[in-house]
């Protein structure tokens, strides 16, 4: 709808020769010349032309002139001043199809969008609930929606809902000052500390009510005549009592027995080479009376075990000599025994005590025992001795591990020669000769030490007639005890790993077997 500035009316005077044109306009009245000059030109000057003279008739071409340029001046300059004026109400009605930004719009004057499972189309202005599958059909160019049709999507739309409630609670982070902020965050670990004393006041308590202070227990078991003591104010008692020259020889044995128990554990050890004690142990060993000697080796076993200070401490003390020599002189069996069990925990891991070993021709010592009468339950004590150096040493030295610790071990492996030493001394014969005992215990442990000794004893297996034949009927009588393990359900029982060794070992000893 447009609306006209022109006047409503003209008026051209002739006797003074001048015109007056008045124009109601609500924007600017100066403007309506343009259209005054044109309304002239087809009503007064139709009627004044014949009237005025030559001259008023010039000047009044000129005043028309003037007035048509300057309005197209205003014209062009300054929009408003248009002769013309568009309204806002009437650019609206023109482009009534105007889209309109959902997000601009109150969510309560929206139009809400009512879905289906058929796409329908999303008018400017409508609110699509949350949920629902939305597309953009590029052949109309109009937004369309539906509603989920499986079980997944429902849940989906689920979980949207979710999410925009969740959305909602989220707190506008701008509404907090950094302030404001990190005297929240103060608060909280306040609290948290606060919490945390308090819980650590109730276990505390708890303890409190179902514990006693060891000084309360002290003194009442002081009243009762009876003493707590630690492992080292116990120790040291035991260790007076098997120094003292008024102990009896059952005083002493039972002080040894009792410090065995105590020096298992690897600290308490070195308490007691701290306090002197594993010096007064290792001379105990040269003691005329066998019950000491055999006690004495026990603590002495005993604290060697995984121990390498005490170890080291132990062959500087000598230890090994003394050791070796109740080996090889005539003792009764439960001394060997104890001397053995010494001896092994002396040796496994201990690389220089082994070179010391060999040198002292412990090996020979050893040997010699396979010869002695009653001493066969040391056979296969010492036979698994040997076993354990040897693998320790190929397990070493196979190591991928290249520390500078573990190097320096490899480096005193390398000085222990223990394998061609076995050779020379004819053991590979001695432990194959153990098969032919009746303990499948016995049996294994010897398989395996034949195993590892394979590269070096071959030549001296293959020449071994009796090893074949026990070998053979090894075999036949485990294939039989397997079938039967097999009959019984038990698929990888005892004697098929035993079985299995012994077919190792015969394929091994074939002519050409590499």
């Amino acid at each position: 709808m447009r609306r006209s500035l022109i006047g409503d009316r003209g008026h051209v005077r002739r006797g003074g020769e001048e015109v007056f044109v008045r124009a109601i306009s609500e924007g600017c009245g100066a403007c309506a010349v343009r259209g005054l000059g044109w309304g002239l030109r087809l009503t007064a000057m139709s009627h004044c032309i014949g009237l005025l003279s030559i001259a008023s008739k010039l000047n009044l071409l000129v005043l028309l002139l003037s007035a048509v340029c300057f309005c197209s001046c205003l014209s062009d300059r300054i929009p408003e001043f248009a002769l013309t004026k568009t309204e806002e109400s009437d650019l609206k009605e023109e482009n009534g199809k105007e889209s309109v930004a959902e997000d601009d719009l109150d969510p309560e004057d929206l139009e809400v969008f009512y879905p289906t499972y058929q796409w329908q189309t999303v008018h400017p202005g409508q609110a699509v609930p949350a949920g629902l599958h939305v597309r953009l059909n590029l052949q109309t160019g109009e937004r369309e929606a539906r509603l989920p049709d499986n079980k997944n999507e429902k849940s989906d739309m689920k979980d949207q809902k979710k999410r925009k409630r969740l959305d909602e609670m989220h707190i506008n982070s701008n509404s907090f000052t950094s302030q404001e902020l990190k005297e929240a965050l103060a608060k909280m670990k306040e609290k948290e500390k606060t919490e945390s004393t308090m819980e650590q006041k109730a276990n505390l308590e708890d303890v409190r009510q179902r514990f006693r202070p060891i000084e309360e227990l002290k003194k009442e078991f002081e009243k009762l005549n009876m003493k707590i003591e630690t492992d080292f104010e116990v120790m040291v008692k035991l260790i007076n009592k098997f120094n003292s020259s008024t102990s009896t020889l059952d005083e002493k044995v039972a002080a040894l027995y009792d410090l065995e128990y105590y020096v298992h554990q690897v600290d308490n050890a070195k308490d007691l080479l701290s306090l002197g004690g594993l010096q007064l142990v290792i001379n105990g060993l040269n003691s005329t009376e066998p019950v000491l000697k055999e006690h004495a080796a026990f603590v002495l076993g005993a604290a060697l075990s995984s121990n390498p200070k005490v170890q080291v401490e132990a062959i500087e003390g000598g230890a090994l000599q003394k050791l070796l020599v109740i080996l090889a002189t005539e003792q009764p069996l439960a001394v060997k025994k104890k001397a053995l069990f010494a001896l092994s925990s002396m040796l496994r891991h201990f690389p220089y005590a082994q070179l010391q070993f060999l040198k002292l021709g412990g090996l020979q010592v050893l040997r010699n025992l396979f010869k002695e009468k009653g001493t066969e339950t040391l056979y296969i004590r010492i036979v698994t001795l040997l076993y354990d150096l040897i693998v320790e040493k190929m397990l070493l030295e196979d190591s991928e591990n290249k520390e500078d610790q573990l190097e320096e071990k490899v480096q005193q492996y390398k000085q222990v020669n223990l394998v061609p030493a076995v050779v020379e001394q004819g053991w590979c014969v001695i432990i194959s000769n153990l098969l032919a005992l009746p303990e499948h215990d016995t049996r294994e442990k010897v398989l395996k030490t034949v195993r590892v000794l394979m590269s070096a004893c071959r030549e001296g297996y293959q020449g071994d007639c009796a090893l074949s034949t026990t070998l053979s009927m090894l075999r036949t009588e485990y294939e039989e005890l397997a079938a039967e393990e097999q009959r019984e359900g038990d698929n990888d029982g005892y004697f098929k790993e035993l079985l299995s060794s012994i077919n190792t070992i015969i394929q091994e000893l074939r002519p050409g077997y590499l």
